[in-house]
């Protein structure tokens, strides 16, 4: 995929942004030691830019008639009805320095054991943390699910095709990452359907429903009196 460039402006005011209504969202980048830099772009670019970059692909971002620095989004915001981007923070990366980050996963194919004999994907990992020079940063681990035809099979970290110069910061590469539980039998439904239905444990009282007395003349009392 060919390198994504973002354009941007400097953003000179502080304080509340009020320029969102004109399409446009604030920005800060920072990263390497370097003071934090104000600015601001078009939502929608960057918008499109972070659904095809993630936060694990290096980017371009070009402040006004400046070089583009290499940086990655580090951290954005999301407006909690619409959904958009209200604000984004990049991170300047160094292309011969290690860095840090979260690559996805991606399950692809179809398991067996699901859709057959009617069990439950249980995923437990869904990013991996790793370590290595920008250029080698993976955009996601594929792993193929139909390998789970049954209940027994499990994928882990050590069946992941790690890249070289990849480090992954999880040290115990047995660590699951997807498997397949076996549906509920009708033992195990009823034993939860008993622990729900357990009685009260001891030292707490279960308190007596209130009971109203079907008294009309006394209500109607009561309500005449001032």
């Amino acid at each position: 995929m060919e390198k994504i460039t973002l354009l941007s402006t400097e953003r000179k005011k502080q304080g509340k942004y009020r320029d969102r209504a004109k399409g446009m969202m604030p920005a800060v980048v920072y990263g390497h030691g370097k003071k934090a830099e104000m600015i601001e772009l078009d939502s929608v670019q960057a918008e499109r830019a972070y659904k095809l970059a993630g936060s694990n692909k290096v980017i371009g971002l070009k402040v006004g008639d400046h070089r583009a620095k290499n940086v990655v989004f580090y951290d954005v915001q999301r407006d909690a009805l619409k959904g958009g981007l209200t604000h984004a923070d990049f991170y300047l990366v160094r292309m011969d320095e290690v860095l840090r980050a979260e690559v996805p996963i991606h399950f692809t194919g179809e398991s067996t054991a699901v859709y057959k004999d009617e069990g439950t994907l249980v995923k437990n990992l869904e990013t991996v943390e790793v370590e290595c020079l920008p250029s080698q940063l993976p955009e996601s681990f594929a792993v193929d699910i139909s390998v789970l035809d049954d209940f027994e099979k499990t994928v882990t970290l050590g069946d992941l095709d790690i890249p070289e110069g990849v480090k992954v910061l999880i040290e115990d590469l047995s660590t699951l990452v997807v498997k397949v539980d076996p549906p509920r039998s009708d033992e195990d439904i009823a034993e939860l359907e008993e622990a729900v239905g357990e009685e009260v444990p001891e030292g707490v009282k279960e308190e007596e429903p209130e009971v109203l007395a079907d008294n009309h003349e006394e209500d109607a009392d009561r309500l005449t009196m001032k």
